[in-house]
């Protein structure tokens, strides 16, 4: 297993859920368990040997979990072509993924093909790696660097761009915390760049659902939270109390699952500045600002790792 946040949303109980780069099959087991009977779970992955593995367990979870029949199955295929993988358009509810779209090489076509197969109203889940500029040649070949998911790093607000150019809402940051690089010989290659973990919710808006300012009054109807629910980490509603949310956050909320557990009084539009709340929207979108804000930090590299880490770095300046 390898990931770097939580890329399980809540309130899957009945969904239809696609997972992105699915390896050994351990999320998608859990996400069987909350989608239950009435959901179902597609895991796609191209390597041979993790698909072998998810397989194998399918019976003993669809018994574990009390099941009545199996609710997850995997297939190969690479996540810059799911229509080869048989995958339809509008067919997930929600689509997660955990440190996988880094590894991509084409992260704007996952994203492309990502919008492609959610159901309006759906939603892409999930947790990687973003730095804050451009990374050097060098860096970005680092073989050692690719396995820790930072030279594939994609710029936080090329996420911004480009889910926003293939039809997403602008990203929702979810929560973050630095990735902090502990080494000299590291910062060096990286040349000052800094990476977070991240994890963010981008959503495929319905066609009929207008962005318009509104009150947003939580019912307090969603078991799994109770009288508080968190959209992303600039909004937090608590039960029966009314929230002012700008029009591309009222057009996620009447858009997704979450739509019933609200009431909504529309606001008036004649003052409001669009850019400024679109300014707003993408600065909330900064997972560094958030992740210095809370003080979270996670070290790529323990202390006893920092000789090997040298070694493996002066290795790959010899190869090259």
């Amino acid at each position: 297993y390898f990931g770097c946040g939580l890329a399980i949303p809540g309130f899957l109980d009945g969904m239809h859920v696609l997972d992105l780069g699915s390896g050994s099959g351990r999320d998608c087991f859990v996400i069987s368990k909350l989608v239950g009977d009435n959901g179902y779970v597609v895991g796609i992955d191209m390597t041979d040997e993790q698909l072998s593995l998810a397989n194998k367990y399918i019976d003993y979870h669809t018994k574990k979990f009390g099941l009545s029949k199996p609710n997850v199955e995997f297939r190969k295929g690479y996540i810059e072509k799911l229509g080869e993988a048989g995958l339809k358009d509008n067919s997930f509810d929600v689509i997660v993924s955990n440190c996988v779209v880094n590894l991509s090489p084409d992260k704007k076509t996952v994203l492309q093909e990502a919008f492609r197969v959610l159901k309006p109203g759906g939603e892409l889940y999930f947790a990687d790696i973003y730095t804050d500029r451009p990374l050097s040649e060098a860096a970005r070949k680092s073989d050692l660097m690719w396995g820790e998911c930072i030279s594939g790093a994609l710029v936080w607000k090329d996420l911004v761009m480009y889910a926003e150019e293939v039809g997403f809402e602008t990203p929702r940051l979810v929560t973050s915390y630095i990735y902090d690089v502990p080494f000299d010989c590291v910062k060096q290659l990286l040349e000052g760049a800094r990476f977070s973990s991240a994890t963010y919710r981008l959503v495929k808006k319905k066609a009929d659902i207008k962005p318009v300012p509104v009150k947003a009054i939580y019912k307090g109807s969603l078991t799994e939270c109770g009288h508080t629910f968190e959209l992303d980490a600039s909004h937090t509603f608590e039960a029966g109390i009314p929230l002012e949310v700008a029009g591309d956050v009222a057009a996620v909320l009447k858009s997704t699952r979450f739509a019933v557990h609200f009431d909504f009084e529309e606001l008036p539009v004649a003052d409001v500045d669009t850019d400024k709340e679109y300014e707003k929207s993408v600065e909330q979108a900064d997972p560094f600002a958030y992740a210095v804000r809370t003080g979270a930090t996670k070290n790529i590299f323990t202390d006893e790792n920092q000789k090997a880490v040298e070694a493996l770095l002066r290795n790959e300046v010899v190869v090259q």
